[in-house]
């Protein structure tokens, strides 16, 4: 996946701008030399090209810091696989020019309002960060502050790095950018995450390519106590070596856990990058349901029911008279058999 690199300028861009204030003062300091001496406009305008002339040279300096820092960068392979010390790089080069940027141009504000006598005091306290003002500033900009001292720790401890995959708040992405104030993450469905600076020094998150990006992923299935295990597992090595998504280093099947109607069976295996683990999953996912349909439906869950059916002997119950009498038929009711009416006695 491509990662966003700075824009690319020449340094005779970068320095246009200086080059024509430099050329303003010089105007200046001519006309005031020349022009209009010992009068009482020289002193003044001796002061504006003192205060142009310190703008354009620091101004120059930082913009030429921050070409050459961008041109490295810009020299980078980022786009590579095996972009870990690419990586480490862009993210100490990027976070640093940022902050030269900053605290450069604070220098550069700051020497050229010592030259001015109403100003110089402000000069001052920006330089030495010292009174009153200084101090509210100090403690109205403590976020700031901190959030400048996280980017300078995260440039040289470096928890996170540009285009590293992380988990932040429930979201998977990638390291976007790294501002001097914030982070921009690139959530996988191509929205955005702004996290503070300070987040990534104060609280967990999860980097899945701080060491390198090889990842391995996991594959869930619910099954039937008589799904073929061993096959599933040749099954397994089979499809993972169809697919160039396998790095080919961790291939496993294993029943990972069961209860009373089913059992859970996952599978590992290994992938270079986080996109290609997550591809690689569905595929497993796919093909192995495939083949059960097609090979072992016997091995999707089912639902059982056992049901314990107890037969108890009907109650007895006397029948009416006339009923009884059809069923005793010739016996009579002590159990001897009848006599023929011939034979009975008168």
């Amino acid at each position: 996946m491509k990662t966003s690199k700075p824009k690319k300028s020449s340094w005779m861009a970068r320095l246009r701008l200086p080059i024509l204030i430099l050329l303003a003062a010089a105007a200046l300091w001519a006309a005031a030399s020349f022009g209009w001496p010992d009068t009482d406009y020289t002193s003044a305008t001796l002061i504006g090209v003192k205060f142009l002339t310190i703008i354009a040279i620091g101004w120059a300096v930082v913009s030429l810091i921050d070409y050459s820092l961008m041109r490295r960068m810009n020299r980078l392979e980022i786009d590579v696989d095996d972009n870990l010390e690419a990586r480490r790089i862009a993210t100490k080069l990027d976070v640093m020019r940022r902050v030269i940027v900053v605290v450069g141009a604070i220098a550069t504000l700051a020497s050229a309002l010592v030259v001015v006598p109403w100003a110089r005091q402000l000069g001052v306290s920006l330089l030495a960060s010292a009174g009153i003002i200084g101090i509210a500033v100090g403690l109205a900009a403590r976020p700031v502050l901190s959030n400048l001292i996280a980017g300078i720790q995260i440039a040289f401890t470096q928890p996170i790095r540009i285009e590293d995959a992380v988990v932040v708040e429930n979201e998977w992405g990638w390291i976007e950018e790294i501002d001097l104030f914030y982070v921009v993450i690139r959530i996988w469905d191509r929205r955005r995450l702004i996290v503070p600076l300070t987040y990534f020094i104060e609280k967990p998150f999860q980097n899945w390519t701080r060491k390198s990006g090889t990842i391995i992923g996991s594959v869930f299935w619910y099954l039937d106590y008589r799904a073929p295990i061993a096959a599933m597992r040749e099954k397994l090595e089979e499809i993972c070596k169809s697919t160039d998504l396998w790095d080919g280093e961790v291939v496993n099947l294993q029943v990972s856990e069961t209860d009373k109607t089913s059992i859970q069976v996952r599978a590992l295996a290994t992938a270079s990058t986080s996109p290609r683990a997550w591809d690689l999953r569905c595929y497993i996912r796919e093909q192995m349901i495939n083949w059960l349909q097609a090979e072992h439906p016997e091995a999707f869950p089912r639902f059982r029911a056992t049901t314990e059916v107890e037969e108890k002997p009907a109650p007895f119950e006397m029948p009416p008279q006339g009923e009884r009498d059809i069923a005793l038929g010739d016996q009579s009711l002590d159990g001897t058999e009848a006599l023929p009416q011939d034979r009975r006695e008168p």
